[in-house]
């Protein structure tokens, strides 16, 4: 018998912190939808007042964040190692926080997305929240390893997606006419857009070095 399987009968039977982990990764997922639909939206006013929206959804991930950080300073047995918590909980809230940056940009820019980069940085977040969700969920019994870890190089393989559609779209945006202020306004987006995959890595790192402790 492993280590970690000898581990995993000890663990606390509490599942607090699991109860509030998904709560998070549902959260994100209808972020992330949210965030797809209203830059697929070729009406201006009609994306704003769904991006608008985000912010309630933001609050409401910090206000569950804070809940597991109450729970961590009342719970001296905790069923993960209190640092992997504390990780795990503000790689999540990361990307909450910068989805909702991302989303007041599009709207206090009013960026006109031509060329359908704010849509691609969309749906690669989409697909990465929704693999996030999946890894969180798998950890409460954590008998599918295998699963989790393929959530997470599925969304490794996405930021390096995003990289290649910054890179790409980038190129075409210091090519193309526009005024200055437009394309400082739009490089801020995208860089932005791609930020949001990378703290989507971030927590599926912390994924990844708890389920090592347990296999």
């Amino acid at each position: 018998m492993s280590l970690g399987s000898i581990l995993k009968i000890f663990l606390p039977k509490d599942k607090v912190f699991y109860n509030l982990f998904e709560q998070v990764a549902v959260n994100l997922v209808q972020m992330s939808d949210m965030f797809s639909a209203a830059m697929k939206e070729t009406d201006l006013s009609k994306r704003d007042a769904i991006l608008r929206k985000l912010e309630e959804m933001e609050h409401k991930n910090d206000d569950v964040t804070h809940e597991i950080f109450i729970q961590l300073g009342q719970n001296f047995i905790t069923p993960l190692d209190r640092e992997d918590i504390h990780y795990l909980a503000t790689s999540l809230d990361d990307i909450a926080d910068y989805m909702w940056g991302a989303g007041k940009r599009v709207v206090n820019y009013q960026i006109n997305d031509t060329n359908g980069a704010l849509a691609g940085f969309a749906d690669i977040i989409a697909k990465s929240v929704h693999a996030i969700n999946v890894a969180v969920f798998a950890l409460r019994e954590m008998k599918d390893l295998s699963g989790i870890t393929k959530s997470c190089v599925a969304i490794n393989s996405l930021e390096n997606d995003a990289d290649d559609l910054l890179d790409a779209t980038l190129l075409k945006l210091f090519s193309s006419q526009i005024s200055a202020v437009e394309l400082i306004k739009q490089k801020d987006i995208f860089q932005m857009l791609e930020i949001v995959t990378d703290k989507c890595e971030d927590a599926a790192n912390v994924i990844e070095s708890i389920i090592i402790k347990y296999s």
